[in-house]
């Protein structure tokens, strides 16, 4: 009896087994050929060139009720040097359309200028390995005040709330413009996850961050909640003719966005023009 009740209780649970395991959906086979959906690549175009001073080093651009404002670096420490001339660091409003600076503040010359932003009446510029961010007037460049933050400072832009920082790696910190305490952060990846690292500079267009990518020629787009690339922007070809043309011409670096007119800026370190352009997808 006991033998023929285990038997029983044996081909039940076989029984259910077999139920079970049909019931469950079929894995999917591993490939190991699949590749990570790859993002959007935008080509440009050309719709108009500006004089630009080829003696600024540019750290930060921002577009602004029909002016250029620009951020420019170098320091006594650091000094940038074309036509062997010592450049330090400025504030500049810039009538764009022939390049004539109408107001300038210069930056103290212990201090190496990076990224700038526009919010409210303010201007945000931050510096690069002196963790000081300046704040000045709109109206008039006159500095209000100086805040304190860890790290280095290299790209900036804003949401209309908070600031939004990169410091060279892949990492975009939020920043409260009050106190320049982070709020968060963002991490920036690939689509297969690999960090994308040396962000620069940085402007908001159109709810996206878009920034360059130091010592190249690509602009990518950013998602400003997740981190998420949305796109790349190809500009190779034109930093490398602006180099191949101009002795002294430094990497892409500045990018500027006219909401009202949507369009596009971009020039970069040692240039001699500012460049108006439209993208496309590719």
């Amino acid at each position: 009896m006991r033998f023929y009740l285990f038997l029983l209780t044996a081909l039940a649970s076989f029984s259910c087994g077999n139920s079970a395991n049909v019931n469950m959906p079929p894995k999917p086979p591993v490939n190991a050929n699949t590749k990570p959906a790859s993002v959007p690549v935008y080509d440009f175009q050309i719709i108009k060139e500006y004089p630009h001073d080829p003696t600024d080093f540019t750290q930060g651009l921002e577009y602004h009720d029909g002016f250029l404002y620009e951020g420019t670096g170098g320091s006594r420490s650091n000094p940038v040097q074309p036509n062997d001339a010592k450049v330090y660091s400025s504030l500049r409003k810039v009538e764009y359309q022939t390049g004539k600076v109408l107001q300038k503040q210069d930056v103290p010359s212990d201090y190496f200028g990076e990224g700038i932003t526009i919010l409210g009446d303010k201007i945000f510029q931050i510096t690069w390995h002196e963790g000081t961010a300046f704040v000045y007037n709109l109206s008039d460049l006159k500095l209000q005040k100086e805040l304190r933050y860890p790290g280095q400072g290299w790209g900036l832009t804003n949401d209309g709330t908070n600031l939004f920082m990169s410091d060279g790696t892949h990492v975009i910190r939020v920043i409260n413009p009050e106190d320049f305490k982070t709020v968060r952060t963002i991490v920036v990846n690939d689509e297969s996850g690999k960090p994308i690292m040396q962000l620069n500079e940085l402007e908001m267009v159109n709810g996206e961050i878009w920034a360059n990518i130091w010592q190249t020629g690509w602009i990518i787009r950013i998602d400003p909640q997740t981190g998420k690339l949305l796109g790349r922007v190809d500009i190779n070809k034109l930093a490398d003719d602006v180099k191949d043309k101009e002795d002294d011409a430094d990497v892409l670096n500045g990018i500027a966005y006219d909401k009202a007119g949507d369009r596009l800026f971009v020039t970069g370190k040692l240039w001699k023009k500012l460049y108006e352009i439209k993208v496309s997808v590719r």
